[in-house]
């Protein structure tokens, strides 16, 4: 314990990494199916890693925490490295990655994102061990290297090819590439309120892939199913697992030194860019490992969850911040809005008849590209309709293939030739007729072009344009 005690908070934190995997690997090889366990592990290599995953399901409960060991063993051996030095920050990135290794990480796909980082590193005569933080944070797009080696551009077709491992490779070199100049520059947009910071440069660099690889290029993007893997679960095995390693910090925790009112002075603090372990010692950051963690799994258990790969995996990530800012005394409220949010959707799913979750979807939503009436900025609306319809037929884009409603009224009935009265432009005949007349050509031009619906005003516009569905249907 004097050793414990002694270590820096680097050291301490290089220590706790190396428990974790460990504990993964102990996992794997007591489990019931551990004679399974490499075999799952190849399941798991070798299909699409989306964050929908169940690793319980591709690899079996063995496999699953034999890849999230392995994964752990990489990432604490990287700490090891010259001038490596584990922080708040290392947390969050270690905790996370152990948490997706059960539902979208794997000990293949995340090199990619790695070798873009010693790219980086070499361009910029970087210390490789001081960019540590950056290479695991990369995997946070380790579901789309998986996807570039395993199906694309045909999401229906899944196997390793030569042309898919030179792809993932060089996405791989640009993620890990400009990854790390967005996590030096993410922390200015929030000012540390946002305790997950590399969500900012990961998102934007997950956007940019997805329009570059799927929207420009046109490959295709396969959607998010039903997710019946889900069903694969374990409460014994989650629960077992958890309440002995949370369980554990807590006891080595005591046996460090750590006093109640230590820990109740962590409590106490807001989280705003704080490092537990450094301003509290490593006793008390332990003690919240533990109680912290314990936490989590009960709010699981008491809300009825479903203990598969995906739950034991968001146990870590919500831990991740455990060194950084969170703590049961300010994280509590946010679940208790997660569990009234959860009850405030199933009355809703109740009070629509069970078709709640099937309404809301793209098709329950009427996109409005523009209107113009015939012969002021027609042109600019016909061509957008032409080009939205062209992208949701060509490209598959789900986001442009909604309804789309033109407001055609509101235009055709505020422009000049509809509002001069017949005193001032007499040549120009019936007021209300032309009106009309311009209401009824815009219709006819917008439902043409690709509408799905338009609104008029006028009932002898209604009419006729009623008149034309019928003898084009």
């Amino acid at each position: 314990m004097k050793k414990l005690k002694s270590l820096s908070p680097s050291g301490f934190l290089r220590l706790l990494f190396a428990f974790f995997t460990l504990a993964f690997l102990i996992g794997a090889v007591i489990l019931p199916d551990r004679k399974g366990m490499f075999d799952g592990l190849w399941r798991i290599l070798s299909q699409p890693a989306k964050v929908s995953t169940n690793y319980f399901d591709y690899g079996g409960y063995s496999g699953a925490f034999l890849n999230a060991g392995l994964v752990c063993l990489i990432c604490t051996a990287l700490f090891f490295l010259p001038k490596a030095k584990a922080n708040a920050a290392s947390v969050i990135a270690f905790l996370l990655t152990a948490g997706f290794a059960f539902w979208g990480i794997n000990v293949l796909n995340i090199w990619f994102g790695f070798l873009g980082v010693a790219l980086y590193c070499l361009v910029k005569r970087e210390s490789l061990g001081a960019n540590v933080n950056a290479m695991i944070f990369t995997s946070g797009l380790a579901p789309l290297i998986s996807d570039l080696l395993l199906r694309y551009p045909n999401a229906d077709v899944t196997g390793f090819s030569w042309t898919g491992l030179l792809l993932a490779l060089g996405v791989g070199l640009i993620i890990g590439f400009f990854l790390p100049a967005g996590l030096a520059n993410s922390p200015n947009l929030h000012k540390g309120y946002d305790l997950y910071s590399a969500a900012v440069p990961i998102g934007m660099t997950a956007f940019f892939l997805r329009a570059v690889l799927y929207t420009v290029l046109g490959g295709n993007l396969s959607d998010l199913k039903v997710l019946t893997d889900l069903k694969v679960a374990s409460w014994s095995v989650c629960n077992v697992f958890c309440f002995i390693i949370f369980g554990l910090c807590i006891v080595f925790a005591l046996l460090m030194g750590c006093k109640p009112k230590d820990y109740w002075n962590l409590m106490k603090d807001s989280g705003h860019g704080v490092d537990y372990s450094q301003k509290y010692g490593t006793a008390a950051t332990l003690m919240n490992v533990g109680v912290f963690g314990l936490f989590i799994v009960l709010y699981y258990n008491l809300v009825g969850a479903t203990f598969n790969g995906v739950t034991l995996g968001c146990i870590f990530c919500m831990l991740a911040t455990c060194c950084s800012g969170s703590h049961p005394r300010n994280i509590w409220p946010i679940m208790v809005g997660y569990f009234c949010a959860s009850l405030l959707f199933e009355q809703l799913f109740v009070g629509a008849d069970g078709a709640y979750a099937q309404a809301i979807n793209a098709q329950s939503i009427v996109m409005n590209v523009g209107s113009a009436a015939a012969g002021y900025g027609y042109e600019y609306v016909a061509s957008t309709l032409d080009r939205v319809k062209d992208a949701a037929l060509k490209q598959a884009d789900a986001m442009l293939e909604m309804p789309i409603m033109t407001p055609v009224s509101a235009d055709t009935w505020g422009v000049k030739e509809s509002v001069m009265s017949e005193e001032d432009m007499p040549e120009w005949g019936s007021q209300e007729e032309r009106g009309i007349e311009m209401e009824i050509t815009t219709a006819a031009a917008v439902l043409a072009g690709g509408s799905d619906a338009v609104i008029l005003r006028h009932p002898e516009a209604v009419k006729t344009i009623a008149k034309m569905i019928d003898a084009l249907m």
